[in-house]
């Protein structure tokens, strides 16, 4: 006797890392930000530390990518210092030199749209919205949702592994240099 379908089996590696199924199936703000044929992937770590911790070194990600350096800083290292000012949010502002700041809630979401025309050339329509929740006393669960618009066609369909993966390589990175910095207190 087979038992019912998992909902969520076509939820694997690269599309998911870290998220559980609860977190697949809610509602983020970046959800409907870009039209036409799209996917969904998601990152999350759990954090031993306070939601708004997490939430003010989420807000050096203005300053800095936190992932792999080489690639994607031009060499320079991200702070491991909170950076003064860097958690002053207004939507519009910079984040990672290629998105800007759709929407926030204070130590509740950052939801960025990617607007640099060489990014949407690169990578396609993309919006991000990097959530942070209670998960206990003292442990917050950061996640995000990315939404990855332009996955049309022959070029698409060969383009989206590509991409999920690459992501997934370098917003692992950023979700554990995060969680690395909040829980140094």
């Amino acid at each position: 006797m087979r038992g019912r379908p998992n909902p969520t089996a076509r939820w694997g590696l690269p599309r998911v890392w870290g998220a559980r199924e609860d977190e697949i199936r809610r509602a983020y703000p970046c959800d409907g930000l870009i039209g036409g044929p799209r996917e969904e992937w998601f990152r999350a770590v759990t954090v031993t530390a306070d939601r708004a911790t997490v939430f003010r070194w989420l807000c050096q990600l203005k300053v800095a990518p936190y992932s792999y350096d080489l690639l994607d800083n031009r060499g320079r290292r991200s702070p491991r210092q909170l950076t003064p000012g860097a958690g002053r949010l207004e939507t519009g502002q910079r984040v990672m030199r290629i998105f800007r700041l759709a929407a926030f809630a204070p130590d509740g979401h950052m939801t960025l749209i990617m607007d640099d025309p060489k990014g949407v050339r690169l990578f396609g329509d993309f919006t991000v919205t990097y959530s942070v929740t209670d998960e206990g006393p003292g442990t917050t669960r950061l996640l995000a949702k990315l939404v990855v618009g332009g996955t049309d066609g022959a070029m698409g369909r060969l383009r989206r592994p590509v991409l999920a993966w690459g992501d997934l390589f370098m917003m692992r990175r950023q979700l554990l240099t995060l969680r690395k910095l909040a829980e140094r207190g």
